[in-house]
C-alpha cells in the first residue's frame, strides 16, 4: 500500500485515537480479536496492568502463574531503564509496551468470550487443567509471548522509530541474560518436591526441550525475516501466520498433562484409585486375554488371546465425524475417554 507505513504481520500501522489499538487483520489460523485495549504508554504502565490481571485472578489459575512471572521480568526491565545497562533505554521502553500491548489483547479477546491468536489459545484453554504443573503454565506463556508475539513487536517498534533491527540487537540480546536468571528462579521456585518425585522425571524430561535463550534466539531469526518480508504484505501475513500456529502447537506439548487427574484415573485403572484394587490379596493384576507366568519361569512375551477387545488406551481416538445415517446418541463423543486416558488434552 503506497504511502502507508506496515506492520510486521503485513497490515496497515494505524495511529489511532487515546493510544487504543486493535489486533491486526485474521489470518487462516488467528481468530479475529474486535475488543480494543487502550495501549500502554509506559513501562511503569505496563507493571500496573500485569498486577490489575494478576490481582483478579485465583493464584493456581494458569494464566495467573505465567502473569506473575512477566511482572517478575518487566519489574527488572524497568528497573534497569534509569541506568546504563540499556545502550538505547527509551527503545527498548517502547519495546515493552508494544510487545506488552499483545499479550494484553490476548486477555482482552478471552475476558470478551473470543478467541485469543493461536499461540495463545493452549494457555487459555487448559488454564484450570489439574493435570498441568504450574511451571508448564509459566513456560507456555513464555513460549507464546516470545516465538510469537517478540519478532512482531521488535519490528513494528523498528517502523514505528525509522530503525532497523539491527539498532536494537545489542540490547535485545542483553535481555537474555535477565530473563535467564528470572527463568532458573521460576523453575527452581515451581519444580515439583519430594512428594511427587514420581512425576518429577517425565516433568524435567519434557521442560527441558525448551529454553528462553533458544526461543529468543529464534525470535531474532523471524525478526530478521518478517524485516526482509515488510514490503510484501502477503508474505509477511504468511508468515507471521505461520509463527503463530507453530508457537500454539509447541505451547500444547508444554501443556501435556503429566499430574493426578482423579476422574481419568479412576476411568483408566490408575493406581490408588478403586479400579485398580486386585480382587484378592496378594493376587497379581493381568490385563484382560493375558494369563501369568508360571512360578520359576522367565517371563514370556505377553501374549493376548484371540479377539481380545482392544482398550481404549491401547487405540488412536475414533474419528469424531460420523458416516451418514450412524445415529447422533450413538456413543457420544467416543474419543473423550481415550484422550482422557492417554492424558492427552482435549478440544
Amino acid at each position: 500500500m503506497p504511502g502507508t507505513t506496515m506492520a510486521a504481520d503485513g497490515t496497515p500501522v494505524a495511529v489511532l485515537a487515546a493510544n487504543t489499538v486493535t489486533a491486526p487483520v485474521a489470518t487462516p489460523v488467528t481468530a479475529p480479536v474486535t475488543a480494543h485495549v487502550t495501549a500502554p504508554v509506559t513501562v511503569e504502565e505496563v507493571v500496573g496492568r500485569l498486577r490489575e490481571i494478576g490481582a483478579g485472578l485465583p493464584p493456581a489459575d494458569g494464566v495467573a502463574v505465567f502473569n506473575r512471572l512477566y511482572l517478575t521480568v518487566t519489574e527488572a526491565v524497568r528497573d534497569r531503564l534509569g541506568g546504563l545497562y540499556f545502550a538505547d533505554p527509551a527503545a527498548m521502553a517502547e519495546l515493552d509496551t508494544v510487545f506488552a500491548g499483545r499479550y494484553l489483547l490476548a486477555v482482552a479477546a478471552d475476558a470478551a468470550g473470543q478467541e485469543p491468536p493461536a499461540c495463545w489459545r493452549p494457555l487459555f484453554a487448559l488454564r484450570a487443567h489439574p493435570g498441568v504443573h504450574p511451571l508448564q503454565f509459566a513456560l507456555a506463556g513464555m513460549n507464546a509471548h516470545i516465538q510469537h508475539d517478540l519478532p512482531l513487536a521488535v519490528v513494528d517498534t523498528c517502523l514505528r522509530r525509522g530503525c532497523e533491527p539491527a539498532g536494537l540487537a545489542a540490547d535485545y540480546h542483553r535481555i537474555n541474560g535477565l530473563l535467564a536468571e528470572v527463568e532458573t528462579a521460576v523453575r527452581e521456585e515451581l519444580m515439583p518436591g519430594p512428594d511427587v518425585l514420581e512425576r518429577a522425571e517425565p516433568l524435567t524430561h519434557l521442560l527441558g526441550v525448551w529454553s528462553v535463550e533458544a526461543a529468543r534466539e529464534g525470535a531474532w531469526s523471524a525478526v530478521q525475516a518478517l524485516w526482509e518480508l515488510r514490503a510484501v504484505p502477503t508474505a509477511a501475513r504468511a508468515f507471521a501466520a505461520a509463527l503463530d500456529c507453530s508457537a500454539g502447537l509447541l505451547g500444547r506439548a508444554l501443556l501435556l498433562p503429566l499430574g493426578p487427574h482423579p476422574a481419568r484415573d479412576a476411568a483408566c485403572g490408575a493406581p490408588g484409585t478403586a479400579a485398580a484394587a486386585p480382587d484378592t490379596p496378594g493376587k497379581a493384576l493381568h490385563a484382560p486375554g493375558m494369563a501369568p507366568d508360571a512360578p520359576g519361569k522367565a517371563p514370556d512375551v505377553p501374549r493376548k488371546a484371540p479377539d481380545a477387545p482392544r482398550t481404549a488406551a491401547g487405540r488412536l481416538p475414533e474419528a469424531r465425524n460420523r458416516p451418514a445415517g450412524e445415529g447422533a446418541g450413538a456413543r457420544a463423543r467416543p474419543d473423550q475417554a481415550q484422550l482422557e486416558c492417554s492424558g492427552l488434552p482435549s478440544a
